[in-house]
């Protein structure tokens, strides 16, 4: 599969934040239910005048109520729209987005560039509070509230045991033919002057309900339910456990995409899309 890009056209990336309460996820769906890859697409066809719809890559497609702050992606257009409308393109879509979706940035992608095949890693956040109270009324679209005193120190010890390249199907919705193998780069815990934990999760890519399941697994761990190296033996076992409940999205954030120098673009994006597997361990 090449990365070429057709003759006459541009590849843009975009940069790109939203709030996902009210979305039913990135990608587009049947049934008309609002997505944010249809809100980006439809105010592009308007704001460019087109009667053609310019379709999205995006680095990480984030599932309905999932928060985006530095979420990237692209769309290749016909050379001459890209001529006649880059100029104003980023304060046109500003007036015709919604206002829980913001374009930040606008620009020629270098050659070899896809916003999802040529990340070598994305960063997620995810937000709880163990506070009495409850969540502050203003974050509480963002934080989740859990309602058992948290230690971070065991979910921290907890953390360590998931790190590196694993299968990671017990954290994983399966899908058909998609791999479950990633590269676990960050697992780290740090509670704020707030009172609110922030949980960074940094890989190479995330398969479906990964990150959600980690951060249950931890917090069972947090509350004192389970020991700090119960996690780690679920990866191990490789398959489903009741016990890890997949926590709920809007305390979960994509916060970065990070990519290689551009003369790496292309090679990366080659690499990502080969299949992984573990390596067989030796007879000895």
């Amino acid at each position: 599969m090449s990365d070429e890009v057709e003759a006459g056209h541009v590849r843009v990336r975009l940069d790109l934040s939203y709030d996902g309460s009210e979305f039913s996820g990135w990608a587009k769906q049947a049934g008309g239910r609002r997505t944010v890859q249809g809100e980006i697409e439809d105010a592009l066809r308007t704001v460019t005048r087109s009667r053609e719809t310019y379709e999205l890559t995006v680095a990480g497609r984030t599932d309905a109520g999932v928060h985006a702050r530095g979420q990237v992606a692209h769309v290749d257009l016909p050379r001459e729209v890209w001529a006649e409308h880059h100029q104003k393109l980023l304060k046109r879509l500003a007036g015709r987005l919604p206002r829980d979706v913001r374009v930040w940035a606008l620009r020629e992608a270098p050659s070899g560039f896809n916003a999802r095949f040529s990340a070598v890693w994305r960063r997620y956040a995810y937000r709880v509070t163990d506070n009495p109270g409850g969540v502050d009324p203003l974050l509480r679209g963002h934080v989740l509230w859990h309602d058992w005193p948290l230690d971070v120190d065991a979910m921290n010890e907890a953390a360590r045991g998931l790190m590196g390249e694993h299968d990671f199907a017990a954290y994983c919705k399966k899908r058909e033919g998609a791999t479950t193998i990633r590269t676990l780069q960050e697992l780290s815990l740090v509670r704020g002057d707030d009172g609110i934990i922030t949980a960074t999760v940094r890989a190479d890519a995330f398969c479906h309900n990964m990150v959600r399941s980690l951060i249950g697994a931890l917090l069972f761990v947090g509350d004192g339910h389970r020991p700090a190296e119960w996690p780690g033996k679920v990866l191990a076992a490789g398959v489903r456990d009741s016990a890890v409940h997949v926590v709920r999205p809007h305390g979960l954030t994509l916060e970065e995409v990070g990519y290689p120098a551009d003369d790496l673009l292309a090679a990366r994006s080659k690499e990502a899309r080969n299949k992984r597997s573990l390596p067989s361990a030796g007879c000895c």
